[in-house]
């Protein structure tokens, strides 16, 4: 059995960016510590830090005026309006904000002033469009679309001019798709592919891998946005595709009898995990062989 492992797969920059922001307020000695949210979906890596003295603050909880200790905004980043409650609550704010999602802030900033309706492609409810949708301009107007059927069924009642941009997370091929969707109306549209590159690279090399392998394994939290479009792409090129976050995930059954297993990974999965799920591939595969 061959184990091919994606090079892409484990951190991205503004992920690797923001862990390397934490550790370095740990290092600082400066407590109590907090994050805004998660600083990554994953919930191990998380865990780790909580060890660590590193705090989360639920998102869905005002904050308390009068508080002290760091808030490190992690790289899906926050509305201009956060920001300002957690300066004015007291906080010192440390951003580490993925400069990828601070090019999206600032393009719909600057294209809602001069007018254009935006249009975002990505999950409604992810933070990162959260984000996104706080730093458009009050009483502009805009739309968030993840689907084919959204894109056809969107319209405007004026034709203003449009801005669209994306979750840097999104699905490449479906950005496209929506893109050519939206334009065939006959809007005047400007528009921006604000995808991650390595997001992207790593949806091309792993659709590529599933494709040429008889398992295809991809491992990620399970509220990782990205590491859950890895799995809905790599499924439909090899529908015996496996979703895991840990090497304790993996049905060992379902490598009997097969020559070769893929294996991928989200964006917030640390290395460490993914060697792992890596070896015990390799464990089974030596296993079998002395059988």
């Amino acid at each position: 059995m061959n184990v091919i492992l994606a090079k892409s797969a484990g951190f991205c920059f503004g992920v690797k960016r923001a862990l390397e922001t934490v550790d370095a307020q740990v290092k600082k000695g400066k407590k109590p510590i907090y994050t805004y949210g998660p600083i990554i979906h994953n919930e191990i890596v998380v865990s780790d830090l909580e060890e660590k003295g590193v705090h989360v603050l639920p998102e869905d909880e005002p904050l308390a005026t009068g508080s002290f200790g760091t808030v490190v905004i992690r790289s899906h980043g926050v509305s201009r309006n956060v920001k300002q409650s957690i300066e004015d609550s007291g906080y010192a704010l440390v951003d580490a904000t993925c400069p990828f999602v601070l090019k999206i802030h600032k393009v719909v900033e600057e294209y809602g002033k001069e007018g254009y309706f935006i249009l975002i492609t990505g999950d409604e409810s992810h933070p990162e469009v959260q984000g996104i949708i706080g730093w458009i301009p009050e009483g502009t107007s805009y739309a968030v679309i993840s689907s084919e059927e959204e894109a056809r069924n969107f319209s405007l009642e004026e034709k203003k001019k449009i801005c669209m941009v994306s979750q840097t997370t999104f699905q490449y091929n479906k950005f496209e798709e929506l893109v050519e969707i939206i334009k065939q109306k006959g809007y005047d549209v400007f528009c921006l592919n604000t995808i991650c590159s390595a997001t992207e690279e790593r949806q091309k090399e792993a659709a590529s891998i599933a494709g040429k392998v008889d398992v295809m394994i991809v491992i990620g939290g399970k509220h990782s946005s990205n590491s859950q479009k890895l799995y809905e792409i790599c499924k439909k090129r090899n529908p015996q595709t496996y979703f895991i976050q840990s090497r304790h995930d993996l049905d060992l059954s379902v490598l009997q009898s097969i020559n070769t297993v893929g294996i991928t990974a989200g964006a917030s999965t640390p290395q460490k995990i993914i060697q792992e799920v890596q070896e015990t591939c390799q464990n089974r595969n030596r296993a079998l062989r002395r059988c």
